[in-house]
């Protein structure tokens, strides 16, 4: 594995571990200020700004941890790709959701997921999630999957 490639495998784990550590500032500090954030199923928004008021809606609505991360690169460490699952409770109703969703009342979920990361200058320059929105709209409408975080 080349130089490059380490480091960028080095920073999609920080990233991941940021997050499940709850360390919004150091998550947010390994975002390019002009970040672009796919959202699964969702819309294009730009800028570390953008991202930061994403989280703290996620975090408002959500607990969330990831697991079973795996992380791939490519030799010169401008791409990434990651596939993990992520173990969730829906505590708080996110109006944003499909239609019909049931409200939050500390639902569980565990959703098999992956991201693409574009890297530049030792940061993220954008990132695009996926996961199957069918699939956390049937577990949190049956009550519940398997233990959250």
């Amino acid at each position: 594995m080349t130089d490059a490639a380490q480091a960028a495998r080095a920073l999609v784990h920080a990233y991941y571990d940021a997050f499940n550590a709850g360390d919004r500032d150091a998550f947010l500090a390994l975002l390019a200020e002009d970040v672009v954030h796919d959202i699964s199923g969702g819309a294009r928004e730009i800028g570390r700004e953008a991202f930061a008021r994403f989280m703290s809606h996620m975090d408002r609505c959500y607990r969330e941890r990831i697991d079973g991360l795996v992380v791939m690169t490519e030799p010169t460490g401008t791409q990434a790709a990651a596939t993990f699952t992520v173990h969730g409770v829906y505590v708080a109703t996110d109006h944003g959701v499909p239609p019909g969703t049931p409200p939050a009342r500390s639902q569980t979920y565990v959703l098999p997921a992956a991201a693409f990361f574009r890297l530049r200058g030792g940061r993220i320059a954008a990132i695009a999630n996926h996961y199957r929105m069918e699939d956390w709209v049937a577990q949190i409408s049956e009550g519940g999957g398997a233990a959250g975080p």
